[in-house]
């Protein structure tokens, strides 16, 4: 089983790590071109192209997947297969090069989750139980005919970070499996669109999240809003504003929360309770939410006393949506 290796995040590389760990001969590895990062603008490589370095690897960074030396570049090897973590959408010229084929491994169970942020929407939609499923590349994105599928459960505070961490791990036994399967030819690929049609299913989306998306809409319930944070947390962050009484307006990322049932039915809605010294929270329509965890531009991410020390927060300081 020669091997081509397609990956860019530290979610990638581990199971890169896995594969070359079970013994498979990686030919080369694909990722994306290195790019100027944090406030030096330092050229900053991939933790895939890290990993692959590591291993002596050859890697590959091509500007355009299109690029005809680069296609031969991949024809040159004669792999057997081509697996892909977390890149980009792959032109047909190149999935269906391998005799094999080329396989992905994606964070949810699909059908669900299709998309480019499956840990992230999984959490914001108060999911309890997600998973990996590997499938073979085909014209649409995540569509693929399915291989394996793992299931994880997602605890009640856990965060997309958290989750992030959990599913890596799971993947590189998975990944592997599933390489073993071709290799022994003992594939039996599940077709997503029978599973669709056979159980009846609404999908859910995973479209990428961008920061118009991450304001916390205070109007939903304080469950929503709950999960709608941690599965933000600690990337992209769910961001919030608040205005003091000369309108000045902060843009504050918000990290973690916690319920707490309300203990004046008669507070007004969406206002500020805070002591200025230990808590903060706004009165929603079913709960009082506090912050935990937040941060200010510029500033460092902070528990809320610490927060609340340097930035004097009173009850007359309203929320903006």
């Amino acid at each position: 089983m020669r091997i081509v290796y397609f990956g860019t995040p530290e979610f990638a590389a581990s199971q890169l790590e896995a594969i070359l760990a079970a013994g498979y001969e990686v030919l080369a590895v694909v990722t994306t071109p290195d790019k100027p990062a944090g406030r030096g603008k330092q050229m900053h490589s991939s933790e895939v192209k890290e990993c692959a370095l590591k291993h002596n690897l050859p890697v590959l960074q091509p500007e355009k997947l299109k690029d005809e030396a680069f296609i031969e570049q991949l024809r040159s090897f004669k792999a057997d297969l081509f697996v892909v973590v977390a890149f980009r959408m792959l032109p047909e010229v190149i999935w269906s090069m391998p005799p094999k084929g080329t396989i992905n491994l994606h964070a949810s169970l699909l059908p669900q989750y299709r998309g480019a942020a499956p840990i992230n929407h999984a959490i914001i939609n108060g999911e309890t139980v997600t998973g990996l499923t590997t499938f073979i590349l085909d014209k649409e994105i995540d569509t693929g005919a399915m291989i394996m599928q793992e299931k994880l459960a997602i605890g009640e505070k856990m965060n997309a970070g958290e989750l992030h961490d959990a599913l890596m791990n799971l993947g590189n036994d998975v990944i592997v499996k599933t390489i073993k399967l071709i290799e022994e030819g003992k594939v039996t690929a599940k077709s997503q669109e029978k599973v669709i049609k056979d159980e009846n299913l609404v999908l859910k989306p995973a479209p990428k999240i961008f920061k118009d998306d991450c304001y916390i809409d205070w109007s939903k319930s304080g469950k929503e809003i709950y999960d709608f944070v941690r599965g933000l947390s600690p990337y992209p962050a769910a961001h919030a504003k608040i205005q003091n009484p000369e309108g000045e307006v902060l843009d504050l990322k918000i990290f973690a929360t916690e319920l707490a049932l309300k203990t004046d039915e008669n507070s007004t809605l969406y206002s500020i309770k805070t002591d200025q010294k230990t808590y903060l929270e706004v009165v929603l329509k079913d709960f009082y939410i506090k912050i935990l965890e937040i941060q200010q531009a510029g500033k460092k991410a902070m528990q809320i006393a610490e927060f609340l020390r340097g930035t004097r927060i009173s009850e007359d300081w309203k929320i903006v949506f």
